[in-house]
């Protein structure tokens, strides 16, 4: 679920966009100043309890994955993980083949020594944050003379070097917040031998699949278990067979009990982007300009990935975390632009715009010259910005995210070499055998056949999105030259002759060339020569007008922000997301999508049982889990012969969320987010009360799992159950 760091000390109502007082996601290092809310919704704990740095608190317990792609907690004193099946998905994926598959059969490591290593992978807790925006904005006006955002990449990076010199295990981020008005730090211990524990099959994991992701009501058991392992002195190390499991400063209990309806829940994890302070200009533009392509590309490669996927079981297993990421994210701005375009998202925006254009026009002095106007001039330069994103977001979805063109991009460093007349040179020898030993990473999970048929349907969806003056001339030039007629045969030609002879789609005959790499054969390359041509178009005709045009409108929103922050000054502002840690809050709540309709704010194992269908992978119940399920075999999970699958909050998350803990208010484990609703597909550009939730798989579900069905009941002992 979802860019930089905040200490908010100034707030945002909007007067005509209602916040709620658990609208938020909060930083720890605000956690005193909404503590009382907190409590008046049942929190227990103190404000030190949840965050703290010279003791143990909850948030030691809180665990970012890789760069915060998602999140995972701590809940045992043996370093087990709990986090997504979908986060760990890619690591399944890693460890099966077929004959040994994972993803189809669920995995579960019965002792330490059959936990599976996951090179790559990092598990992050934070030590700390602190504020440096008055350090970051002396050295902004101490250097008048070099451009602010290169002021702030500089000093960035050395304060991130104070803190890491000299010690691997930590990393530091200082990251800019509401469009760089603030500046945060925030330091970490980075662990890097993080092991898969256990996962439940697909079709448990994923029950529902495409169908009902973001929808409700849901069934699924999204989750799955990792574990860090250290160096026996306790402190992050590489993998090593002889590194012991992690003795965490915290670890959540597990409650037994379950939740309901108006219970205090909150959430803590490392959402990733959210962006509500767009102006309506910017978000109307957004529908076509940003949206669309992102729909109609994404679209056309994920239909031919599954169509090989279909048939070839070895391509559904290496394509499998791709095209579930992949169908994720394209299901998603399908959600988001049918809300922009029909729950009156920019309308609302325009409203609050001219309550705030009424204020600046009674301004005087600095601040009206500043502030009055500033939306309609984000307004005037979004009508520019549009059309150019619009041309750079197809061409980039189309052209530059083709392995090809990667592959090509590798190739350049020797090309200059070659250029330069050093053919048999070390220089040249150097640079091939340097990409020689990146061609495992170049070429894994890539297979000819699926990329050509990929290639094939971006390329038709890019030509039927983009006006014949649009399209750059190599390309019309490279379809024109394959002799055939009309643009569909061109298509097909073009892809035949790339995939066929060229050096960039295929691994044998790209290490056949930098076994004997000359420029000659470079120059003679179909595949080389289209992807250069591409890059060129990219880099020097579509990047630099949207760069520009986009710093102008940064700067325009950090003046909005104040503008902003000074109209409305008695409030803390709700932050946006940026893959820091953010504490979230709320209640356990049904909700209303339309009129007549009304869901509960919980599912059950029935449901698991109707939804059944042999016929569909996405809906298939394991026969082991329909029998356990049809004879109410719960054990301690299920009460009164129900057994409850999963919930609904309003507390308010986005993705990089997937994984958090959903707990209650004496901090115990109550369940783990993994999603959101379809009717709150807007949220991360508006904050909607009545109807965004989040989706979280019930606990009891989880415990059921791994104790009755794959019959793990040695993680379950490692965990403090709490009834």
């Amino acid at each position: 679920m979802k860019s930089s760091v905040y200490l908010i000390i100034l707030a945002w109502v909007l007067p005509l966009l209602p916040v709620r007082a658990d609208e938020g996601m909060w930083l720890p290092i605000q956690i005193r100043r909404i503590h009382d809310k907190m409590a008046g919704k049942g929190l227990q704990l103190s404000a030190e309890d949840l965050y703290e740095i010279n003791r143990s608190s909850v948030k030691d317990a809180i665990v970012r994955l890789g760069g915060g792609f998602c999140t995972a907690e701590i809940i045992s004193a043996e370093g087990l993980l709990l986090t997504n099946h979908h986060c760990a998905y890619d690591m399944i994926q890693n460890h099966s083949a077929v004959g040994r598959d994972y993803l189809t059969d669920g995995f579960w490591a019965m002792k330490r020594s059959d936990e599976l290593s996951n090179p790559g992978i990092t598990a992050s807790i934070l030590d700390r944050m602190e504020d440096v925006t008055s350090r970051m904005n002396d050295s902004i006006a101490a250097d008048p003379s070099t451009p602010r955002a290169r002021v702030i990449e500089r000093v960035s990076r050395f304060i991130a070097r104070e803190i890491t010199q000299g010690n691997a295990s930590k990393s530091a981020e200082v990251r800019a917040i509401f469009y760089g008005n603030q500046f945060i730090l925030s330091v970490y211990t980075t662990y890097s031998d993080v092991r898969l524990v256990g996962a439940p099959p697909s079709s448990i994991g994923k029950f529902g699949g495409d169908t009902d992701n973001w929808m409700w009501p849901r069934h699924t058991g999204d989750f799955s278990l990792l574990r860090i392992y250290t160096g026996a002195d306790g402190q992050p190390a590489p993998y090593n067979e002889q590194n012991i499991p992690l003795k965490p400063k915290h670890v959540l209990p597990v409650s037994t009990s379950g939740v309901k309806e108006d219970d205090f829940v909150m959430v803590f994890g490392f959402p990733g982007t959210t962006n509500r302070y767009l102006t309506s200009a910017n978000l109307a533009s957004n529908i076509e300009n940003n949206n669309q392509p992102i729909i109609d590309m994404l679209g056309a490669r994920m239909k031919a990935y599954k169509e090989s996927m279909d048939a070839n079981p070895e391509i559904r297993i290496a394509l499998a975390s791709t095209y579930a990421s992949g169908m994720n994210t394209y299901k998603y701005y399908i959600g988001q632009n049918l809300g922009l375009m029909n729950d009156g998202v920019v309308e609302r925006k325009a409203d609050y715009e001219r309550k705030l254009a009424t204020w600046s026009a009674g301004l005087s002095g600095p601040e009206r010259e500043r502030f009055q106007g500033i939306t309609e001039k984000i307004a005037r330069e979004m009508e520019a910005f549009g059309p150019i994103n619009r041309r750079f977001m197809y061409f980039r979805l189309g052209m530059v995210n083709q392995a090809a063109y990667r592959i090509n991009d590798r190739l350049q460093g020797l090309k200059s070499v070659l250029e330069a007349n050093k053919a048999g040179s070390d220089t040249v020898k150097s640079a091939s055998d340097k990409i020689l030993a990146s061609l495992d990473e170049l070429f894994t999970e890539y297979f000819p056949s699926t990329e050509q048929s990929a290639f094939q349907a971006v390329l038709a969806a890019y030509l039927k999105a983009t006006p014949s003056a649009d399209r750059p001339d190599f390309l019309m030039q490279a379809l024109k030259a394959t002799g055939k007629a009309d643009e569909p045969a061109q298509i097909a030609a073009l892809a035949e002759k790339m995939f066929l002879t060229s050096m960039l789609t295929d691994r044998g005959r790209m290490e056949a060339f930098l076994k004997k790499p000359s420029l000659k054969a470079m120059q003679k390359d179909v595949g080389v020569s289209f992807f250069t041509s591409a890059a060129l178009h990219y880099n020097k005709t579509l990047l630099p007008p949207r760069m520009e045009s986009g710093q102008r409108i940064d700067g325009m929103r950090k003046d909005l922000m104040s503008a902003m922050m000074a109209f409305e000054s008695e409030r803390v502002f709700a932050p946006d997301a940026n893959s820091t840690l953010r504490l979230t809050y709320g209640t356990v709540r049904p909700y209303v999508p339309r009129d007549a309709v009304f869901y509960k704010y919980f599912t059950t194992h029935e449901g698991i049982l109707q939804k059944e269908d042999p016929s569909n992978e996405e809906f298939v119940v394991p026969a082991k889990l329909k029998e356990l399920l049809k004879a109410r075999d719960f054990g301690p999970y299920g009460k009164n012969g129900v057994l409850n699958t999963c919930f609904l909050s309003d507390n308010d998350i986005t993705g990089g969320n997937s994984g958090s803990p959903v707990i209650n208010g004496r901090g115990e484990l109550v369940g783990l987010a993994f999603d959101g609703n379809w009717e709150s597909m807007t949220g991360d550009l508006l904050f909607s009360p009545p109807v965004q939730r989040t989706i979280s798989v019930d606990i009891r579900y989880v415990l059921f799992i791994i104790d009755k069905f794959a019959g793990a009941g040695h993680l379950v002992q490692e965990m403090k159950l709490t009834n």
